[in-house]
């Protein structure tokens, strides 16, 4: 699709394809015990259920990439339209007038993996999967953690061995979010053991359904199995899926964390995905509203959610003009990481037994979901001791804290 006039004259374009294929949102919000009254942070469902979603969100995101919505600010080459993004911005705001499709489970393809491929991979890496991943085609997870390297991501052991014009692949991941529904995987491998251990380190893209990948469901307190861990027996990798240089991995993985905290931290609106005020009808529902503990721990929770948004702001004003992801987006990630701490800590007060009794009673023990689900954010996309860490060193200018495998015997 060709170049549009201005913002209007989109917004009229949007407009005119989401009336053809969606249907409007009311404009009147649910009222309390009205609809789902579920507020997990991670989707816990079937295998089958998994499968059927995701058919229906191909299906959608396919509709969306070939009427020109799918990739606004790409490159034309890979089927973008190379619009600014405040094209990307009001899109989105059009959209969210209309019930469509949840797309979360390309999130971690489109908001870490694509941009990964777009900065560092081959032209034929590029071709192969850029405008496939926009257009749901292919999804894409992400192959960091390792059981003995976690947080630590320069430590880990997985190998890739090269073989001519490929690389041969064994070891674990650990903690992959979608690699049982995902065709592609962005792994970080050692690939010399005699260098520094940043400095040993190389990027793929691997072919989930290749030979010798296993994936195995982790199941998590909530009930669910979002995460898996991986292995990798004897997986071949052609060269051209090799992301940067060899043993370029370390800045590669940079690249990806930084999209990851974009995604994980500026994407959740601060740390309450659901609003302040579904906590404000909690208390209303239960009687509570002039309790003055709780009303001060939820004039907390709206203080500091408002305060990491429009920090948040200002870090995708700074991407969107083009600057790169720098450590204001580990602030993003660990401002929400402690916002629902706040929440949780909130709806533990509030709620007391109703949080962990079931008696069928609409917005009340539907909340031990995301209690249950807030340690998985404080891992997911770096620890909070990782990110303090960085956001010491890197915006306060304080000394490296002591590592063990950095230290010079005494």
């Amino acid at each position: 699709m060709g170049a549009v006039g201005g913002l209007d004259e989109f917004e009229q374009e949007a407009v005119g394809f989401l009336d053809a294929h969606a249907s409007r949102r009311p404009d009147r919000q649910a009222a309390w015990g009205e609809g789902s009254d579920q507020v997990g942070l991670f989707e816990e469902k079937s295998r089958e259920q998994e499968l059927a979603e995701l058919a229906e969100a191909q299906a959608w995101r396919r509709q969306v990439f070939d009427a020109g919505f799918g990739w606004l600010t790409g490159p034309a080459r890979y089927g973008g339209r190379e619009l600014p993004t405040s094209y990307e911005r009001r899109w989105q705001a059009v959209q969210a007038r209309y019930d469509v499709v949840a797309g979360n489970v390309f999130g971690i393809g489109l908001g870490m993996v694509a941009p990964t491929i777009l900065a560092h991979g081959t032209d034929a890496a590029k071709d192969r999967y850029l405008r496939a991943l926009h257009r749901g085609d292919v999804v894409a997870c992400q192959l960091f953690s390792e059981p003995g390297a976690g947080s630590d991501l320069a430590s880990l052991q997985t190998k890739a061995e090269r073989d001519g014009d490929v690389w041969v692949v064994n070891g674990q991941k650990v903690w992959t979010s979608g690699a049982q529904f995902s065709d592609i995987g962005e792994i970080i491998c050692r690939t010399d053991p005699n260098v520094a251990k940043h400095k040993g380190l190389t990027g793929f893209v691997v072919d989930m359904h290749a030979a010798g990948v296993e994936v195995r469901p982790l199941r998590q307190m909530t009930g669910g199995a979002s995460f898996n861990e991986v292995f990798f027996s004897d997986v071949v990798v052609p060269d051209d899926h090799r992301l940067g240089a060899v043993n370029g991995g370390w800045g590669v993985a940079l690249t990806t964390l930084m999209n990851e905290r974009a995604a994980i931290g500026v994407g959740a609106a601060g740390g309450a995905p659901f609003g302040t005020s579904r906590l404000i009808e909690l208390l209303r529902h239960l009687g509570r509203r002039n309790d003055p503990l709780l009303r001060q721990q939820l004039a907390d929770i709206w203080i500091n959610v408002h305060v990491a948004r429009f920090t948040n702001l200002r870090a995708m004003e700074k991407l969107q003009a083009g600057q790169i992801p720098g450590p204001e987006l580990s602030i993003a990630k660990l401002a929400l990481t402690n916002n629902l701490q706040l929440i949780s800590q909130f709806l533990t007060s509030a709620l007391g037994p109703r949080l962990i009794a079931d008696t069928g009673e609409w917005g009340t023990y539907a909340w031990a979901e995301l209690v249950l689900g807030v340690p998985g954010y404080r891992v997911a996309g770096g620890t909070d001791e990782v990110l303090r860490n960085i956001i010491g060193e890197r915006v306060l200018g304080l000394p490296k804290e002591p590592r063990a495998d950095t230290r010079t015997p005494s």
